[in-house]
């Protein structure tokens, strides 16, 4: 018999060492981490140890991810009620960009709106070249990464030349009519590979805003 039939019997056979439980502490197996060898039932209790100690980690993680979605539900929350509660799009814009700031941490911000009655004179209604309209019908979801080389950047004005990465949200479910554009001095605030799902929620209460005001 060699190793791997020993290893398929004692698969086959989990009640083997409860009928021989003196041969759990005769085998002896090397520790882990020494030279050292111990007794099988003590190398099961180090294996043991080390799995609970994992299941820990992960366990922290896990509430850890929580205790943080939890917390960017309560922004995004806090969000859709000062939206809900704008009476007109100038109001609507103001609450945008001020929970973006001071919840969210996103220094810069930049709306742009198209084929909507926006008066000439807002910052949201300044012209967007066609091919900028075009690349933001065809995004489907928000879209994270350097700021540099992007199209975009030059929204942001005089801060273009500080903004090291961005997210762009396209507006609207069936046809774009607008883009949210967020900016950060931290290149890895947004990233390609990281979540969307609150950057589409906010995306979509901010075009139901817009639409419903305009």
């Amino acid at each position: 018999m060699n190793a791997d039939d020993l290893a398929r019997f004692l698969r086959s056979n989990p009640q083997f060492f409860e009928h021989h439980p003196d041969l759990l502490e005769s085998i002896h197996v090397p520790h882990p981490y020494g030279g050292r060898a111990i007794p099988l039932a003590e190398r099961q209790t180090v294996a043991l140890r080390e799995k609970a100690r994992g299941l820990e980690g992960r366990l922290a993680e896990l509430i850890a991810n929580g205790t943080q979605n939890d917390a960017i539900s309560e922004k995004v929350h806090r969000l859709a009620v000062a939206l809900v509660g704008a009476p007109d799009f100038p109001a609507l814009t103001r609450s945008l960009y001020f929970h973006l700031r001071e919840d969210f941490a996103v220094p810069h911000v930049a709306l742009r709106v198209w084929g909507k009655s926006v008066a000439a004179d807002f910052e949201e209604a300044k012209p967007v070249d066609e091919r900028e309209r075009q690349h933001a019908s065809v995004m489907g979801a928000p879209q994270c990464g350097p700021a540099q080389g992007n199209a975009f950047a030059s929204w942001f004005g005089d801060a273009a030349e500080h903004i090291r990465s961005m997210a762009l949200v396209p507006l609207g479910q069936t046809a774009t009519f607008g883009l949210l554009a967020m900016g950060s001095e931290d290149a890895k605030r947004f990233y390609p590979e990281m979540g969307t799902l609150y950057l589409r929620r906010i995306g979509e209460l901010c075009a139901a805003g817009v639409t419903a005001r305009l």
